[in-house]
């Protein structure tokens, strides 16, 4: 399944890329912290989700500004920066109606632009998602934001893997090494630190709680229940907060669920049943090679391990069989 690339420009000028992937309905990925549209396609972390959607919808991505493919080059970002970025990029599609997918930051996005223009979205789909960003957290607060912010300026994208571990540890906590070089290698093209840092304050220190009582369109709130970036309280809040909203718990400890991971099937199933499409299939395919190479892997190593203890044990046998040989 292939994907095509297009580029429209926001009312400032900024340049942002967008890409639209298979046939059907459509569904629009709502914009987040940090993306790349080629490499996110082509990439073990998300490849797996974006063609499970794709296979029965038109799927529609976009880069943010600042990151991605969209214009690098920009002044300051703002929360309604990203929300106007997220209408031109749903003008220049010629879309008129259709269901929003947002994950972490993008559910705040979402739920904005919905309640600004509620005759366009059918449905929403929030995934590890907040009301309120970090800032406006009891256990965390701006201090914690200036924190963050320190440690993107030192070692957003670093090869350091003291800095890779800090981030990945959050988002990921259970993945391969292959997948955490992955994730790497996407903070690196995604986005400079500059960018990062600027809309992790745009989105940190949000707080869209007053509008969730307007949200009269169909929600569906999926969380991690071991989320270590967003806690399962802030999706609970926001279940509370939408009447009439589903809330569904992921059996994950990650921020991004992984394809070798049941949650993965889980989530993209309970999708396809909120959105009445046939439950998608192509991905399982990949997902079970992935893990039919991590239990190889796995038995490799096993084997390696025992065959490493038995060349000791032959070694050992035969010094001591050498010695009793000497003293005989």
């Amino acid at each position: 399944m292939g994907q095509t690339i297009k580029f429209c420009t926001a009312p400032d000028g900024v340049r942002l890329a967008y890409a639209v992937a298979g046939s059907g309905p459509p569904i629009v990925r709502v914009g987040n912290w940090f993306t790349h549209l080629e490499f996110d396609w082509n990439s073990r972390l998300m490849q797996h989700m974006l063609q499970g959607f794709a296979e029965h919808r038109q799927l529609v991505r976009y880069d943010v500004r600042g990151t991605g493919l969209s214009q690098r080059e920009v002044g300051d970002i703002t929360f309604d920066h990203l929300v106007s970025d997220l209408g031109t990029v749903v003008d220049a599609v010629g879309l008129e109606r259709f269901p929003l997918l947002a994950v972490s930051q993008g559910a705040a996005v979402s739920i904005a632009y919905t309640i600004l223009h509620p005759e366009r979205v059918t449905q929403l789909i929030l995934l590890g998602g907040f009301a309120r960003g970090a800032a406006h957290r009891p256990k965390q607060g701006p201090e914690f934001i200036e924190a963050l912010r320190a440690l993107i300026r030192q070692g957003w994208g670093s090869d350091d893997p003291s800095y890779r571990q800090l981030f990945s540890s959050q988002f990921m906590p259970d993945g391969t090494l292959e997948q955490l070089q992955w994730f790497s290698e996407r903070q690196r093209l995604s986005a400079t630190p500059d960018i990062a840092e600027k809309i992790l304050f745009a989105t940190q220190t949000v707080d869209v709680r007053p509008l969730l009582p307007q949200v009269s369109v169909p929600t569906l709130i999926l969380h991690c229940r071991g989320d270590r970036r967003v806690p399962i309280e802030m999706g609970q809040e926001l279940a509370a907060g939408i009447a009439g909203s589903r809330f569904v718990v992921l059996e994950s400890n990650n921020h991004m669920i992984l394809e070798q991971e049941p949650a993965a099937e889980v989530f993209l199933n309970e999708v396809a049943d909120f959105l009445g499409d046939p439950r998608p299939k192509s991905w399982k395919r990949k997902a079970h090679v992935t893990e039919a190479r991590l239990q190889t892997l796995a038995r490799k190593v096993e084997a390696s391990a025992t065959y490493r203890i038995l060349g000791m044990a032959a070694v050992i046998a035969t010094i001591v069989s050498f010695l009793i040989w000497l003293m005989a």
